[in-house]
């Protein structure tokens, strides 16, 4: 089974027995919602990306790419040596780096916005040139609701009962209808589980260089 955008959307409605006007209307969040939902429960490999670009000397902030969802790591190349920078909190970049005037060679980075990562110490330039850097990072594909009605995704084929049991939350939540909630929570939750193992799987055949630091 897989699901186009229109076959998605009467499936929706067939569930939940309604063709009523805002409904209708509101099912491409419906549908949206539930593929966050899938994006920050599961580890799929094909929604990662590496990229590449350089840091600003005496800039202490690095844009995120389009459509960051979360980072697996951040390292900063010099010589072909990679030096991995430790995630933190922004407040810990603050304290640790309370002047951005003083620079050096990054070793921690947060999340500062929706658009921009902070980095402590601010960035310096030895030789004149800027630092190279290499974010692997989890991407937000296109929603299948952008797409046309025939329009297919990675996950209304490969996680078709993930979208559906996730969108149908979301819909029973806005009809308001517990019972049903619960019933197809229980569903997306046993899709989910599948689409995990399915996730590991192709984490067993491919080899992805990322590094989630804590602390």
């Amino acid at each position: 089974m897989s699901f186009t955008y229109a076959t998605l959307k009467t499936a929706v409605q067939d569930y939940c027995e309604t063709a009523e006007t805002t409904f209708v209307a509101t099912l491409p969040t419906f549908i949206k919602e539930a593929e966050e939902r899938i994006l920050k429960n599961v580890e799929i490999p094909v929604f990662r990306k590496n990229q590449t670009g350089a840091l600003t000397s005496g800039t202490s902030y690095l844009a995120m790419p389009d459509k960051f969802l979360s980072p697996y790591s951040l390292a900063v190349i010099s010589s072909n040596v990679y030096s991995y920078l430790l995630l933190k909190h922004v407040s810990f970049i603050r304290d640790y780096s309370p002047n951005p005037a003083t620079t050096g060679l990054p070793k921690y980075y947060a999340l500062f916005d929706d658009n921009f990562f902070i980095l402590g110490p601010t960035p310096d330039a030895p030789d004149g040139e800027n630092y190279t850097v290499e974010l692997h990072y989890k991407f937000r594909p296109d929603s299948l609701s952008a797409g046309a009605d025939s329009g297919t995704t990675w996950l209304s084929i490969n996680a078709p009962d993930a979208l559906l049991y996730g969108t149908l939350v979301e819909a029973a939540t806005f009809l308001k209808t517990p019972d049903e909630v619960t019933l197809y929570q229980q569903r997306f939750d046993m899709a989910i589980q599948a689409l995990k193992k399915l996730g590991e799987g192709y984490g067993a055949r491919d080899e992805f260089r990322y590094d989630i630091a804590k602390g």
